[in-house]
């Protein structure tokens, strides 16, 4: 009995799917997750793909980029007349430092829509989000509900959940029971730009 092994194995011509075909419109990998980090990585990937159906722009930090420290002054900043004499360099200030406190759990998010106003959150802020804070209640949070990307305060109270709005022209969000909510991360910093 005589086999013919050439034509099994390996990759056949035309098989499988076709490349940048899938939800993410390019190229996948398979990798093995810890399953302590896998609600972490669905949501991440949750998040990801809410992207793609909006114009959320989330970015990762540059953590490789050169370190870049600031003169920070000792002396406080008034609204009135500044003091020369008050000139006192303390230190440098690298904001990377300031501003980061998980480099692995944090990323940008720029904002838009006008619903958080009254939180100092305006359209095209950049918001610092870490994923490894937990989301107590008050605190800004990123979320995705029902698939749609958002960020709002979030409320717990007897059993119930909400996201407020900080802008009274906007409606809360109730957190029914066939409503599904993935917090994403806890907005600690945000970056507000006058010019």
């Amino acid at each position: 009995m005589t086999t013919n092994t050439q034509n099994r194995g390996g990759a056949r011509l035309g098989a499988g799917r076709k490349k940048n075909s899938g939800k993410f419109k390019e190229d996948t990998k398979v990798m093995r997750v810890p399953l302590s980090l896998v609600g972490t990585v669905a949501s991440t990937l949750e998040v990801y793909k809410s992207q793609l159906k909006s114009d959320m722009e989330v970015l990762k930090p540059d953590f490789d980029a050169p370190s870049l420290s600031i003169p920070i002054f000792s002396s406080r900043v008034q609204a009135g007349f500044p003091s020369p004499a008050d000139d006192h360099l303390e230190d440098q200030l690298d904001l990377n430092k300031h501003l980061i406190h998980h480099q692995e759990s944090t990323f940008f998010v720029r904002a838009q829509g006008e619903s958080m106003l009254n939180a100092g959150i305006h359209p095209g802020d950049i918001l610092i989000v870490d994923k490894s804070l937990p989301a107590k209640s008050g605190k800004i949070v990123i979320a995705v509900v029902d698939g749609e990307f958002t960020v709002k305060r979030l409320y717990k109270y007897k059993g119930k959940v909400s996201l407020k709005a900080e802008n009274p022209e906007f409606k809360d969000i109730e957190i029914n029971e066939g409503s599904e909510l993935i917090i994403w991360g806890v907005v600690t910093s945000v970056i507000h730009q006058y010019v």
